[in-house]
């Protein structure tokens, strides 16, 4: 029996509907109205698309902020956010394997749980994406500045800002001028990346523990109890947003129900590893508390540490194509996200228009770089990162809900490649567990994710009430 979902409906004040395509999946592609996607992605693929949008700020940014909060105990901060982001992962894979469409998590919600909830997250994943970019671009004028001090041109940090708006302008460009020409320069930098990292971090593991040099001086593991290491668990967060991106090409993946959970809860599982031995090494350098004295830029002291001037300038660096990676990956995820709102007629249509030379959704990437350009100029690192948590924490426990609901109704039309683990335990431990995380931030984050939220719950019912999601494939 052919499975037949129910269709959109409704229409926003515009008189616009949603622009739902038919899908056939076939072993060999993913056939839609307006493309063919073939199957061409296999697991370590999708592994590099995971890593490669995740590791970043984990290593790069945030080891000084962390242990400045938690002491060595940051790595269990680290840990923590594995753990949460674990949780999600795989009811994220069994979503994607059900409804391989681009939209990511706020596709799932919407046709999970319906149009108001899907207007709530793909407008906050917005604003999400928005806040998180800006973090990294303010992240990659520090490294920025640190290289020019590196080869001998000391300029200060008054042109880390001026470095980050004018680097986030031109990955706007370059992302408007063809999604290849940015996915060329992505899997360049991880290629990069990640051979600087290995030898590092290797070689500075091997020296913390007393194999090559010194043993470090052993020091309290929570100095400051348990409570910073939650709190610090809430900020770092931000490391992990990459993940939920692999479930974005499920109908690119060859045999998408193996090879999907295994990159998404693979990716998840070696950057959490490689966050957990950037602290420890770091931590083991210098002591947590002379560590925070370094701000964002630590890890180059931490490279001067280990392996000299080579080492500073392999991170500075290495802390350049993290920051770039993470900013240029953001950005693209945030005009995607845009541009599948406003297919769906929660947004005006004319925020998905495709440039007819590059064939890019240009009115989407200027409505993302346009607010990541004026956030950078905040400069404010955590409160950035911690919103960009908020935000994304949300979507995490909503897609576990959607999930639950899902299961619990069976529809004709949901059949998923692949099931997660566990249910209900696993997507209701998940949904609980993103919720809380977020208990533990800023007050002032909480309170500008939730302004968000009611921003973005006030426009659908002023926009696009009559607009109905659910179930519509």
């Amino acid at each position: 029996m052919d499975r037949a979902p129910p269709s959109a409906g409704g229409t926003n004040i515009e008189d616009e509907s949603p622009q739902v395509e038919a899908t056939i999946e076939t072993d060999e592609a993913t056939i839609t109205d307006d493309a063919e996607l073939e199957r061409t992605l296999g697991l370590t693929g999708g592994l590099a698309i995971g890593i490669g949008t995740m590791i970043g700020a984990g290593i790069f940014v945030f080891p000084g902020l962390a242990a400045g909060r938690a002491g060595p105990a940051a790595a269990a901060s680290f840990a923590i956010g594995a753990i949460v982001a674990l949780l999600v992962a795989l009811p994220t894979a069994e979503l994607a394997t059900a409804m391989p469409k681009s939209g990511g998590g706020y596709y799932f919600i919407s046709r999970g749980l319906g149009a108001l909830a899907g207007a709530v997250v793909g407008l906050s994943l917005w604003f999400g994406l928005v806040f998180a970019t800006a973090f990294y671009l303010v992240g990659f004028g520090y490294y920025a500045v640190d290289t020019l001090a590196e080869v001998g041109v000391a300029v200060g940090e008054g042109l880390v800002i001026p470095l980050a708006l004018l680097f986030g302008a031109g990955f706007t460009a370059l992302n408007v001028t063809g999604t290849e020409n940015a996915a060329k320069l992505q899997n360049g930098i991880v290629v990069l990346l990640l051979s600087i990292l290995v030898f590092f971090l290797g070689y500075g593991g091997l020296d913390a523990v007393g194999l090559v040099g010194d043993r470090a001086a052993p020091e309290r593991f929570a100095p400051f109890g348990t409570m910073p290491v939650l709190t610090t668990a809430a900020l770092v967060f931000t490391s992990y947003l990459g993940f939920a991106q692999i479930a974005t090409v499920a109908g690119e993946m060859k045999d998408p129900g193996r090879n999907l959970p295994l990159a998404i809860v693979g990716s998840v599982l070696v950057v959490g590893s490689l966050y957990v031995v950037t602290i420890f090494v770091a931590t083991s350098a210098f002591g947590s508390e002379q560590l925070s004295t370094f701000g964002e830029t630590a890890m180059v002291d931490v490279g001067r540490h280990y392996l000299g001037s080579i080492g500073a300038f392999a991170i500075v660096f290495g802390g350049l194509l993290a920051t770039m990676s993470s900013a240029n990956a953001s950005v693209l995820s945030t005009s995607r996200s845009i541009y599948a709102v406003s297919r769906d007629a929660l947004l005006p249509r004319r925020a998905s228009r495709i440039n007819l030379r590059y064939g890019t959704p240009h009115v989407a990437l200027g409505l993302a770089g346009g607010p990541i350009l004026v956030l950078v100029a905040t400069g404010r690192v955590e409160l950035l990162a911690e919103v960009a948590s908020f935000l994304h924490l949300i979507m995490y426990g909503l897609i576990c809900v959607a999930l639950l609901a899902l299961r619990r109704d069976e529809p004709e039309w949901y059949d998923p490649d692949f099931r997660a683990p566990g249910y209900p335990v696993v997507p209701a431990i998940g949904a609980v567990a993103s919720f809380a995380l977020i208990g533990f931030m800023q007050p002032v984050s909480q309170l500008t994710g939730i302004a968000i939220m009611i921003v973005a719950a006030g426009w659908y019912a002023y926009y696009a009430r009559d607009v109905k999601l659910k179930g519509a494939l």
